[in-house]
């Protein structure tokens, strides 16, 4: 399998940290590369690639020469697999692949798989972490770690990969991780998938073809999670912060670990990860690493010690008693809603950005239904219909529009309506790009503005 694409000619679609990841490989074994990108040749970050050595074809209308002749077309996880162009190429004998299903055919060690709409970095994390201390051979690939196909000389039949699969990942999957990890499946992504329904499909493939030996942990607190279960044949277990099952759970303030047996793992209140909703990812995180292998011991230090990621809930400064927490990943209402549920002190909400299509209601009626929530700023695209929902919801604080600014103004807006005290908390529940690169320039762009205050 290793040498199967010398002289075969392969197109890469999109050039990403996935794509170069492609290209990379599949240029060491000897393969006739064109990669396709909607971007133009100078904006491509080619860094680690000879030029020389691939062809491009790049530019708004990339796709307009069609994409046949090749043997074998690498998809990235951005272009959406059902493409006209990637139908019409599949149908004509064309093999359509990723890294991610590369990376699961080549892989000698087992492979640990965490998806779910929200908490996957999170998750991850949290294993590997867990894992490292426990003395094993882990590595933490995909959107949070190395490159997949970077890893495959370090690895061998003993090692672990902590793969955080989205979607756009599992949609064509047909291999499942040895250990799958099924977090709070909700809805997300609909300006990409073509409707709820294959959103939820595609996530089914990270159970659908698992064996006897293999192992999943399924949020118990969810119902679209909890179907998960009855489509693998692995081992089930379960996690909850709301009720006792068989995997790991909270309990009157405990974690409490219970596979094969009942052990207490500490107090809630010892956790340094603020907010309920991450009892699931830290209740998760517990059951797979001890699935796989680690001690009591390694689970206890790392989890009440670990902080959480960059841009989640991220601690920023206090200013004159106003505490500012970047929220910035989140980008759909379902975190925001988890995140509005870990504060109780006066706060000023920082909402909206790029319309992908989402439905405010529900935030709407839980933002109206939160007496510490005072003020709504209000942001983006997406500002005015967020307005319109919280009208409807009788949301009792204020309201205020402010469009498309720079940062800078958003940041001192919110600051001069939140008493001392009080929390300043970015969780856009939306998308980034009306008015950012990406979700991480507008969590670094807020915690510039904030500690220029």
């Amino acid at each position: 399998m290793i040498n199967s694409f010398k002289n075969e000619k392969v197109a890469v679609l999109g050039l990403g940290l996935e794509g170069k990841d492609v290209v990379k490989f599949i240029l060491k074994q000897g393969a006739s590369v064109t990669v396709f990108d909607k971007k133009e040749e100078k904006d491509l970050d080619l860094t680690g690639i000879e030029r020389k050595k691939i062809n491009l074809v790049c530019g708004g209308s990339y796709l307009s020469g069609g994409i046949g002749g090749f043997e074998t077309i690498f998809r990235s996880p951005g272009i959406y697999r059902y493409l006209p162009e990637l139908v019409k190429a599949e149908k004509e004998g064309i093999e359509i692949s990723s890294a991610t299903k590369l990376f699961f055919d080549l892989c000698p060690g087992k492979i640990i798989g965490v998806t779910g709409t929200k908490g996957k970095g999170t998750t991850c994390t949290l294993i590997y972490e867990i894992l490292k201390k426990a003395g094993k051979d882990v590595y933490l690939a995909g959107n949070i770690g190395k490159p997949y196909l970077e890893l495959l000389p370090k690895l061998n039949k003993t090692s672990l990969v902590v793969l955080e699969l989205s979607s756009f990942q599992l949609i064509d999957l047909q291999k499942s991780p040895h250990l799958s990890v099924v977090l709070n499946v909700t809805v997300d992504h609909l300006d990409w998938h073509k409707d709820e329904k294959e959103y939820l499909q595609a996530k089914t493939s990270i159970v659908r073809y698992q064996r006897n030996t293999d192992y999943v942990v399924i949020n118990a607190d969810y119902k679209k999670s909890v179907k998960f279960g009855d489509l693998t044949s692995a081992r089930v277990f379960y996690f909850s912060r709301r009720k006792k099952v068989e995997g790991a759970y909270v309990d009157q303030g405990r974690i409490i670990l219970n596979v094969d047996r009942t052990r207490e793992i500490g107090e809630t209140k010892k956790l340094l990860l603020r907010g309920e909703h991450n009892w699931e990812n830290i209740t998760a995180a517990i059951c797979a690493s001890y699935l796989a292998g680690s001690d009591l011991g390694s689970i206890k230090r790392v989890v009440f010690s670990f902080r959480g990621l960059e841009h989640r809930l991220e601690f920023v400064r206090k200013v004159k008693g106003v505490s500012f927490y970047n929220d910035s990943f989140a980008t759909g209402p379902q975190p925001v809603m988890a995140a509005i549920d870990s504060f109780y002190e006066p706060t000023t909400l920082i909402l909206g950005g790029f319309d992908k299509g989402l439905t405010y209601g529900d935030l709407a009626k839980k933002a109206a239904g939160c007496k510490n929530i005072k003020t709504i700023i209000l942001i983006g695209d997406i500002g005015s219909k967020i307005g319109d929902e919280l009208k409807k919801a009788k949301f009792p604080g204020l309201v205020i529009n402010l469009g498309k600014p720079p940062m800078e103004e958003i940041v001192r807006e919110a600051f001069s309506h939140t008493p001392n005290g009080g929390v300043v908390l970015l969780s856009p529940g939306s998308s980034s790009f009306d008015m950012f690169k990406d979700y991480k320039d507008r969590g670094n762009q807020f915690k510039k503005a904030t500690r220029n205050l």
